[in-house]
């Protein structure tokens, strides 16, 4: 058997044989960053119109009560479908982490992120056997490393022809996640990988809509129903991932083999090239821009009526995906270049408050994103995609212009998050549904996650109301 045809075998030598006690120390400090962020965000997320919208579908299905619906309202579900709803409010602020890669073809967008779908499936379904802490951070580990392997992997094609990988490989990590907690054997694990593949999905069409985030919700559900079929026999084509009719020839063109094969776990992607935690919740080719902005409005104290212009200098790699013009609702704002310049303007900040309908409708914002404009920029572009650059330059009313070029992003590997800017990120987002007190209780049980003997003794901090123990299973 060839490298070229080996990859499925790979992922099934990797899931079955790996333990949390190969993984390095820095790996399992970084995936209790990542499991904070997440579930923050899941917090965060159970607040929004689409989160509500999916609550309302989920509790018309009469299914038995084995898992969590997270944050406001929350109740019990079937595993899967706890799993579909507490991932889509984890990327409904579009807030997640962003999975990074050493190899300058590897665009951003074609990465994931690969926290949520990993995480809902692993809690979820950890939920549902009452595993423990240390299963279910195993659990979320193998899944990342799985989601992002994959993703690595996959030629660039599969997103510049308008997939969306969180969706479409977000999967993949539910998968292998869930197959951990199940201990599937080799061969139902590569019928699980085959079920994935055939349910794999999500277009950028819909960026700036309610089925984004649905798209990461759809990758939790797929991974786990997927393993769960698998698990009672239901077959799948042999080497899904691999040859004319797999996955990576079908949906990217093909794959560079030498980037799963024999690469799973070696690193751990967790730790190198490593994960972006975000600073704003809104596509991360912005980041730096905001940044860019953010110094100079603070390094020249300046008001929002001293602005007379705004110009955004980049490359396609930032101006493309970043489509809307002018946003009129939160959803599209997160993709929205004037949007993100204009609220940095205005509040010297960007986070789930400015992303809102009501501020991206307000009178001053409306105002002053119509006085931003993008230019591309071909000396920019002629740098390349490794990197998001960008210039942005402020025209005053005083006839100043003051330029900023952007430079290495805040939740980035070369200026990761302190931990008290992780604890305010996350005190931010829990705060919109839980009580400080109750976010500060989480925040310990996170740090010692290992030591938890019954994962459904945590989830049960996650709601609000709490689940009452005798009540509610």
């Amino acid at each position: 058997m060839t490298q070229q045809t080996r990859a499925t075998e790979a992922v099934v030598d990797f899931v079955t044989s790996t333990s949390i006690a190969g993984v390095p120390p820095e790996g399992i400090h970084i995936a209790r960053r990542c499991i904070t962020d997440g579930i923050g965000l899941m917090l965060a997320g159970s607040t929004t119109r689409a989160s509500e919208i999916l609550r309302a579908h989920v509790r018309e299905d009469a299914s038995r009560a084995e898992a969590s619906i997270l944050g406001r309202d929350g109740f019990q579900t079937r595993a899967a479908s706890a799993a579909l709803v507490n991932a889509t409010s984890g990327h409904a602020h579009d807030y997640d982490d962003t999975q990074l890669s050493d190899a300058a073809d590897r665009v951003f967008g074609l990465l994931t992120h690969p926290t949520i779908p990993a995480l809902a499936a692993s809690l979820a379904v950890g939920e549902r056997l009452g595993a423990s802490g240390r299963n279910v951070l195993e659990a979320f580990l193998v899944g990342f490393e799985v989601e992002c392997k994959i993703a690595d992997a996959i030629l660039p094609t599969h997103y510049t022809q308008g997939f969306h990988s969180s969706g479409t490989i977000g999967a993949f990590g539910a998968m292998a996640a869930t197959a951990k907690l199940l201990r599937l054997d080799r061969a139902a694990l590569a019928h699980a990988i085959g079920i994935t593949a055939s349910m794999s999905a999500g277009i950028r069409v819909s960026f700036g809509t309610m089925t984004k985030p649905f798209h990461v919700g759809r990758a939790a559900f797929n991974g786990v129903t997927a393993a769960e079929l698998a698990a009672k026999g239901f077959t799948a084509g042999a080497g899904a991932l691999d040859g004319q009719w797999g996955f990576f020839q079908v949906l990217g063109g093909g794959f560079d083999a030498d980037r799963i094969v024999g690469a799973l776990g070696r690193p751990w992607t967790i730790v190198s090239p490593g994960v972006s935690i975000k600073p704003y919740p809104c596509g991360c080719l912005g980041h730096p821009t905001m940044d860019a902005m953010l110094t100079l409005v603070t390094a020249h104290d300046v008001k929002p009526e001293q602005i007379r212009r705004i110009r955004l200098r980049a490359g396609s790699n930032i101006l493309n995906p970043l489509r809307y013009t002018i946003a009129n609702t939160e959803l599209e704002a997160k993709f929205c270049p004037a949007f993100m310049l204009s609220a940095v303007a205005l509040r010297r900040k960007a986070g789930v408050h400015e992303f809102s309908d009501e501020f991206v409708r307000s009178a001053p914002v409306q105002a002053m994103m119509r006085r931003v404009d993008t230019v591309f920029d071909q000396e920019i572009e002629n740098q390349g995609f490794r990197q998001m650059r960008s210039i942005v330059e402020m025209e005053l009313e005083d006839g100043r212009t003051l330029t900023q070029a952007s430079g290495p992003y805040r939740g980035g590997p070369d200026r990761p998050f302190t931990r008290e800017e992780l604890r305010e990120k996350f005190m931010e987002c829990g705060s919109l549904v839980l009580p400080h007190e109750r976010l500060d209780s989480i925040l310990s049980r996170i740090d010692s996650i290992e030591q938890i003997g019954d994962v459904r003794d945590f989830t049960a901090l996650l709601n609000a109301p709490a689940l009452s123990a005798a009540g509610q299973r």
